[in-house]
C-alpha cells in the first residue's frame, strides 16, 4: 500500500512524505493529534493535519529557538515556554545547568501525553525537576505574571485554532509585562515565502515592535516547514542579539549542537532582501 502524508503549503504547492504506518490518532478537546512513522523523516507529529515535528529535522527548530537567546544572555535563570508540547524546546533549555526554573504552558495535555509515548527524542526532559507543567491557555497564564521571567519562548502552532491568541498585540504586551527588566522574548515567526504565512509574520512583527524597544527577525532552514525558509522573532527590553552575543562564554559551555553555532548566530540575522522589504513595508 502506498501511503503519503500531504500538507498544502499554498493554493498551488503541496509537500508530501511517504508514510510506513500510523502510530497514533487522538481527537483531543482542541485538535486532532497524529503520529506517523516514515523512512525518510522518522517519526512525524501533526496537529489538525499540519506538520509540527519530524524526527529528522526537529533539531534545527529547537536549536534556533533556544540557543540564540541563551547565547545573547547566558545569565538566564527562569524561563517561560508557551506551547512546545513535543518537549524539544525544554530538552534544549535543560542542557544549561544555570537554568533553575522552567514553566511550560501547553493548552492541550493530550499533545504532551502522545509525545511522551511516541516522541521520546523530544519529550525526554519533561519529567525533569526543573520543569513545571501547566495545562492551560498561555494567553491567560501570562496575564497573571509581572517581572518574573528572564526569557519567554513562544513555541506555538500557526496563528489559527488553539494558537491564534498567541499572535495578538494583547499577548505580546502581556509578555513584556511578564519579563523582568532585561527580559528576552523569542517566538516562532512563520515564513514569508507564501503569501498567507507572510501576512501572519508581518502582523506579528508589527505588534512586537509596538511593545519592545529591540525587535529583530532571524531565520533558519527547516526542510519540512512551508518553503523550508522559517523565521523567528527576537525581542528584548535590553539585549541586542548581535551586539550582546557572548561568543566566548557560550562556546566555553561545550554544548554540542547539530545546527546552531555562534558564527551562524550572527549570520541568521542577515536577511534576504525580499524578507527585509516586507518587514520594512509593514
Amino acid at each position: 500500500m502506498d501511503l503519503w502524508y500531504t500538507e498544502q503549503h499554498s493554493k498551488y504547492a503541496q509537500f508530501s512524505i511517504k508514510i510506513d504506518r500510523q502510530l497514533a490518532s487522538v481527537k483531543s478537546d482542541f485538535q486532532r493529534i497524529d503520529v506517523f512513522e516514515s523512512k525518510g523523516f522518522g517519526r512525524i507529529l501533526t496537529l489538525d493535519g499540519y506538520l509540527m515535528v519530524t524526527e529528522k529535522d526537529e533539531f534545527i527548530y529547537h536549536d534556533m529557538i533556544t540557543h540564540i537567546p541563551m547565547a545573547t544572555n547566558p545569565n538566564i535563570r527562569k524561563v517561560l515556554v508557551i506551547g512546545a508540547g513535543d518537549g524539544g524546546t525544554v530538552r534544549e533549555l535543560l542542557r544549561y545547568e544555570t537554568i533553575e526554573h522552567i514553566d511550560m504552558v501547553e493548552i492541550d495535555e493530550d499533545v504532551v501525553k502522545v509525545c511522551k509515548e511516541f516522541l521520546p527524542f523530544t519529550a525526554c526532559g519533561l519529567e525533569d525537576e526543573r520543569v513545571h507543567l501547566y495545562f492551560e491557555d498561555g494567553l491567560k497564564f501570562v496575564r497573571r505574571k509581572e517581572g518574573e521571567y528572564d526569557l519567554i519562548l513562544v513555541d506555538s502552532t500557526d496563528p489559527f485554532g488553539p494558537g491564534e491568541g498567541l499572535f495578538t498585540k494583547e499577548f505580546y504586551g502581556n509578555c513584556y509585562k511578564a519579563l523582568n527588566e532585561t527580559g528576552i522574548l523569542v517566538n516562532q515567526h512563520e515564513s514569508v515565502y507564501y503569501e498567507s504565512y507572510a501576512v501572519s509574520m508581518k502582523r506579528a512583527h508589527q505588534r512586537i515592535k509596538e511593545c519592545f524597544p529591540i525587535a529583530k527577525v532571524y531565520q533558519a532552514h527547516i526542510p519540512t516547514y512551508p518553503s523550508g525558509h522559517w523565521l523567528f522573532g527576537f525581542a528584548s527590553k535590553k539585549y541586542d542579539p548581535i551586539q550582546d552575543l557572548d561568543t566566548g562564554r557560550w562556546n566555553e559551555l561545550g554544548i554540542k549542537t547539530k545546527y546552531y553555532n555562534t558564527d551562524l548566530h550572527i549570520g541568521a540575522f542577515a536577511l534576504p532582501n525580499y524578507v527585509k522589504e516586507q518587514l520594512e513595508d509593514e
